[in-house]
């Protein structure tokens, strides 16, 4: 039947049909990785660490394609380029090396190499037919075309091929040794003739400094460095505690809140609601008469003081590490001058903080999105401005899912355009989902569920999540072994043994761990049976701590310290690996560097009250070494050397003399 010619019908018809090219390009580029979400978020990456790019690559027909990896700084014009090479099932490669501690952006091209692709044909071609004088002519003007394009003696030595193309006169044999000549593939590696370009969607990649993936940090109460009962410590005390620190290996030293504290609802010893006349108070109920986020406590010393504190962890090759609690206390000078910050019940009065059945009565939460929110938000990034600005790079950042989560994106983007080096640790202990999405806002590295993790089926099943899957782009663990709110029942019960099995566990399994200043004398007294806190905590209360008391393991964890430093394997973060063992409280695993250079084998006896005893089996192809060879296995923590054959060897840990072994494997 035919159709009725409408108005309709004859505007449609006459419309322009899109290119094919519009709708589909003619290299298709996918899975460009590393990404994450697609895209959505920016990927972590350390400067002076070399990133390789990967993605499909492929089009229609037997062309030969071209690809490169094109990057810059985020802030630059230009773009630079890389080569990719061809692995395997159209999956191409590119690899290049981020100089600088900043922001970066990077993308694929691909083309269609027309030269190349001539050039495969002809091969063919030429060992059927004794003529290609037709294919000549082709070569010819692709010739001409390249030589157009190209300047100096690359125009005059194309010239040249050219010619030599011409003289063949299309005889097999002769075309085929030019093409194969050495001067003929100079110049198809070096061409820039292309076509059906295709470029993928630009990626962002944060390039960070080295301590954002490896570090070992001391947590101390500022408060607590003293000898006096009773009276606070200063950053004087402080800095006297700087050597012993060092001397256990520790190269970032975190400071629990430094500001002045409220006197109202103020808390008393074991989280008491009525103080005493001496109680200092919470450290996170910030702010008083003496100021608020950009003050000192008067009793820990002056900002001069606090200078001080910063010169001598330099000279010591310690980093300070601030932390943060945007909150504060009844008493802080926001509460007068900036009321409309904070939430109000109908009478008019300030919510406190509470998470039922717990009160905050010495909190006061900020609203973040009140009507004022845009000078709130301001504000709260020049506190951070503020002590960047006097020396300060790391930033611990207390509860920060209970803030909205699109406030940390912009406050760590705007600080780090001034401050690059800026490394922000999210103490988020809560949902996985938020966890990940504060990582992937931008939080340099993040508190895990190490803590919780005890069991040897667990701790691999939450390590290969960690750096084995996707969250290795954007999410860095720091495997705190305690916290001033964390001190887990296996601590309680296991006695010193416990403690040198998760030191050995934190240490070893991540790049960058820390423990809370206690830890190393074995302190495991808790406020109650079923409880993770701390009796008479130093949350609440002055505390005079003998650093030397018998028990200690300050010597194991100085050791370790000494193994991270001297072994570039511990240092990274997703090169971990886990071998095989029987039984369920040996853990065997390793870390080596992508030469192979450094091979580090860990095996911890997770039962801290028996002596536990195993196979392990390595995967000896991994390591370059034959099922028949020897090779040697020193361990660091005793200086003993075994001599192991094959890929399965016996091994017998006693937790009441050393825990574990971290072997040096030796070919």
């Amino acid at each position: 039947m035919k159709r009725k010619r409408t108005k309709k019908n004859i505007a449609l018809s006459s419309r322009k049909s899109a290119a094919p090219e519009d709708v589909i390009p003619g290299i298709i580029i996918e899975d460009v990785r590393p990404s994450v979400d697609g895209g959505k978020y920016p990927v972590k990456w350390i400067a002076g660490d070399p990133l390789t790019v990967k993605a499909d690559i492929f089009k229609d027909g037997h062309d030969v394609i071209a690809a490169a990896v094109e990057y810059k700084k985020k802030s630059d014009k230009a773009w630079q380029s890389v080569p990719m090479k061809f692995l395997e099932n159209d999956r191409w490669s590119g690899e290049f090396v981020l100089a600088e501690n900043a922001r970066y952006l990077y993308r694929v091209r691909a083309w269609m190499d027309p030269v190349a692709s001539w050039m495969k044909h002809v091969e063919k071609k030429c060992q059927s037919e004794a003529s290609v004088k037709s294919e000549v002519l082709e070569g010819i003007v692709l010739l001409e075309e390249a030589r157009r394009l190209s300047k100096g003696k690359d125009r005059e030595r194309i010239a040249t091929l050219k010619g030599s193309l011409k003289r063949t006169s299309g005889v097999s044999h002769d075309v085929l040794a030019l093409i194969r000549s050495p001067e003929f593939q100079k110049f198809l590696g070096g061409h820039s003739l292309r076509r059906l370009e295709s470029l993928s969607a630009p990626l962002e990649l944060v390039s960070d400094r080295r301590r954002a993936r490896f570090g070992a940090w001391y947590e101390i109460f500022p408060r607590s460095q003293g000898k006096k009962e009773g009276v606070s410590a200063t950053f004087k005390d402080c800095i006297k505690r700087i050597p012993e620190i060092r001397q256990m290996g520790f190269d970032v030293l975190y400071l629990t809140p430094i500001h002045p504290i409220g006197v109202t609802k103020r808390k008393g010893p074991n989280n008491s609601l009525v103080a005493d006349k001496g109680s200092p108070g919470s450290p996170w109920a910030i702010g008083s008469k003496d100021g608020g986020h950009k003050a000192i406590h008067p009793e820990l010393g002056t900002m001069e003081d606090f200078k001080n504190l910063l010169k001598a962890a330099q000279r010591a090759d310690i980093e300070i590490a601030l932390d943060i609690a945007f909150q504060c206390s009844p008493d802080h000078p926001y509460v007068k001058e900036h009321p409309e910050w904070f939430f109000h019940r109908p009478d008019g009065t300030i919510h406190y903080a509470e998470n039922p059945p717990k009160k905050y009565e010495d909190i006061y939460p900020l609203n973040f999105h009140c009507e004022d929110w845009r000078a709130l938000w301001e504000e709260l990034k020049s506190i951070i401005l503020f002590w960047a600005d006097k020396g300060v790079k790391i930033f611990r950042i207390d509860n920060p899912h209970t803030k909205p989560l699109g406030f940390w994106k912009w406050l760590i983007e705007e600080t780090q355009k001034v401050y690059p080096e800026s490394i922000f640790f999210a103490e988020a202990f809560t949902r996985p989902k938020i966890m990940k999405f504060l990582a992937k806002a931008g939080f340099t590295q993040s508190y895990t569920y190490f803590t919780w993790r005890n069991e040897k089926w667990e701790l691999r099943q939450y390590l290969e999540e960690l750096t084995q899957t996707e969250m290795k782009y954007y999410y860095r663990g720091n495997f705190f072994a305690n916290t001033p709110d964390i001190l887990h029942e296996y601590l309680q019960k296991g006695g010193r043994p416990a403690f040198m099995i998760r030191a050995i566990l934190a240490a070893t399994l991540s790049s960058s761990y820390g423990i809370y200043s206690g830890f190393e004398l074995c302190e495991n007294r808790a406020k109650a049976p079923g409880s993770e806190e701390y009796l008479d905590s130093e949350k609440y209360q002055y505390k005079v701590w003998d650093w030397d008391r018998e028990g200690n393991i300050k010597a194991l964890i100085a050791q370790v310290n000494h193994i991270r430093r001297e072994n570039p394997a511990l240092q990274d973060y997703d090169n971990l690996e886990f071998y095989d063992t029987r039984n369920e409280m040996i853990l065997a695993y390793g870390k080596r560097t992508p030469d192979n250079a450094n091979i580090i084998v860990t095996v911890v006896n997770l039962d801290p009250n028996h002596a536990q005893e195993d196979f392990v089996t390595l995967p000896l192809w991994k390591f370059g070494i034959e099922d028949w060879q020897t090779y040697q296995m020193r361990d660091l923590l005793t200086g003993e050397k075994y001599y192991w054959k094959g890929p399965r060897n016996y091994v017998r840990l006693d937790p009441k003399a050393v825990p574990a072994h971290i072997f040096l494997l030796k070919k």
